[in-house]
């Protein structure tokens, strides 16, 4: 004898599964449009702290009820003077300066200065004993209001808010729009043996908020 309800919940389940699977489908897009999102690293801009093609985890919510922070490490459409015709527009490099910021090379160790305050960036590309200077050239700049100056930590790699600064002379070239930036990235998951959360580190805790004219 059949068990009429037992067979009626197998029906049940396989007439069920196309919508499951659809309703799954839906919720990884919406999540991936709205939420999270990964993205791998096609350049040596941001060496050691990412490597070549490693993989990081983008939170594309956070930003919807913050601005970004300085020492973030974020994703952001690039502008087009920023692209050549091969590269993605997405770009992933570091947040030194927030709007009204005063960034300026350097102090009497090379340090960058934010505000007047030196910063320690134990993130800048090392590679046997000898590490990138954090900027080889002088400068002095206010970010300009709804913009950020970004900066790979492999400093003489990257195609960053200094190299254009040092080509265009132009704050706007430079520096980027707030509202290009896609999210946070703040895991760092493949390869295994590298995961770690990207944090920005404590010396970022000291630089003051601008003086306000």
């Amino acid at each position: 004898m059949i068990d009429e309800q037992t067979d009626k919940r197998r029906t049940s389940f396989w007439r069920e599964m196309p919508i499951l699977l659809a309703v799954a489908i839906v919720v990884a897009l919406l999540v991936r449009a709205f939420v999270l999102q990964t993205f791998y690293i096609p350049s040596p801009s941001m060496e050691h702290t990412l490597n070549l093609n490693d993989r990081v985890l983008v939170n594309k919510l956070v930003y919807k009820f913050r601005g970004p922070d300085r020492g973030e490490i974020v994703v952001f459409k690039a502008p087009s003077d920023w692209r050549s015709g091969a590269e993605s527009d997405d770009f992933i490099k570091r947040v030194i300066g927030l709007p009204g910021d005063k960034v300026q090379c350097c102090d009497a160790r090379q340090r960058l200065m934010i505000n007047g305050v030196s910063l320690d960036e134990p993130y800048i590309f090392n590679e046997n004993g000898v590490s990138d200077p954090a900027a080889d050239k002088e400068f002095e700049i206010v970010v300009p209001p709804d913009r950020l100056w970004v900066m790979g930590d492999h400093r003489s790699e990257s195609g960053d808010s200094l190299e254009h600064w040092k080509t265009s002379s132009d704050l706007q070239v430079a520096t980027v729009p707030v509202d290009s930036v896609v999210g946070r990235a703040f895991v760092l998951f493949w390869p295994f043996d590298r995961a770690t959360w990207l944090t920005p580190p404590s010396g970022y805790d000291v630089i003051p908020d601008p003086r306000q004219p």
